[in-house]
């Protein structure tokens, strides 16, 4: 028998979330309970609660920015205690055998990582299900330390969209001095924007209008391209060392690989689809195209571990659970700076 857990759910692609009811695994002499106290709304939540990506199962309970704090370890737990703040982010087991679990990269893993919510659960049988509840339980390998420092309810957009940002510019060796370029300025690309200013680098923000100029200065920002001017890309030609696109929606990646130098790159997070892309960007000045996803628990917690140093967190908006479905319908206008965060107290209330 599981434990019976508040949570609000998808029962189909067209339904709104609503309230309902599920059950968390009793701990295992591995495992980890936690009271959930923030999770971060990501736009992936929509595309899976939607099935734009495919594969969805029913009822759906998203979620995979989790914050909250440990009320029971299993007997064998020796990394944590009760009362910890720790992290849960998109993935909550691998098969822990394979060359990319071995080297920290769990996120790659070769047999597939078990995702917080819609996969297979390996354990309980069924769907696991998300952060969108009140508590979880988890294997003690799969949870990260939230460091003192870091306000919970900021911290919480970190396990995804900070992960997401930071592990390609830490990947590929984005350093001091170096020209980088964050396409789009949404949930991902303001963190974009913070890490790289923290590494040294000189950032320009490419955004299509210039309604975001000002917002882009006051996030660290040394620069600003409107990408609607006709001109801008002739005009950038050969300007950058390292582009981060953030955009999901469709868009010209041929052009934004002009503005990289000679063995510039361009590193995709926003998951636009499709993608055609020309091989004459790339050869005439030996660039490269590149993908990155999330990142491994080794990695997730050197970031959080650096936002701690730096004094960085998510711009949020706090939001009751009974709002979810408004907040997707703002996040589809693009309508918050720049991540919604639920305050799981609203559950109780």
């Amino acid at each position: 028998m599981g434990t019976p857990t508040s949570a609000y759910a998808a029962q189909s692609a067209t339904s709104p979330l609503t309230s309902w009811s599920i059950e968390r695994r009793e701990p295992s002499a591995e495992d980890v309970s936690l009271e959930i106290l923030y999770c971060g709304v990501c736009h992936s939540d929509i595309h899976s609660v939607r099935n734009e990506w495919g594969g969805a199962v029913y009822p759906m309970v998203p979620g995979h920015e989790i914050v909250g704090k440990i009320t029971q370890v299993g007997e064998n737990v020796s990394k944590w205690k009760v009362g910890d703040s720790v992290g849960i982010g998109c993935f909550v087991d691998s098969c822990r055998t394979c060359a990319a679990c071995e080297s920290g990269e769990e996120q790659y893993c070769e047999n597939g990582a078990t995702f917080t919510y819609n996969s297979e659960d390996k354990i309980s049988g069924g769907t696991t299900y998300g952060g969108y509840s009140t508590q979880i339980t988890v294997d003690q390998n799969y949870l990260v330390r939230v460091p003192e420092s870091l306000p919970l309810d900021a911290a919480a957009p970190l396990l995804c969209a900070g992960i997401t940002t930071y592990s390609p510019l830490r990947h590929f060796g984005v350093k001091a001095g170096m020209k980088v370029g964050v396409v789009g300025l949404g949930g991902l690309g303001h963190m974009g924007v913070k890490f790289a200013k923290a590494m040294g680098a000189h950032v320009t923000v490419l955004s299509q209008s210039e309604k975001k100029r000002e917002d882009a200065m006051l996030l660290g920002a040394d620069d600003y391209l409107a990408m609607s001017d006709p001109d801008v890309f002739k005009k950038n030609a050969g300007r950058f060392d390292f582009l981060l696109d953030t955009v999901s929606a469709e868009h010209d990646l041929n052009s934004y690989l002009s503005l990289l130098r000679l063995d510039g790159r361009m590193v995709l997070v926003g998951l636009p689809d499709p993608t055609p892309v020309s091989a004459f960007p790339l050869a005439m000045k030996r660039r490269s195209l590149s993908g990155s996803m999330i990142g491994g628990i080794r990695e997730t917690q050197e970031m959080l571990d650096f936002c701690a140093e730096h004094e960085i967190v998510c711009d949020i908006e706090v939001i009751a659970m009974s709002q979810i479905n408004e907040a997707y319908e703002r996040m589809m206008k693009s309508d918050v700076r720049y991540r919604f965060v639920i305050d799981m107290a609203s559950m109780k209330s």
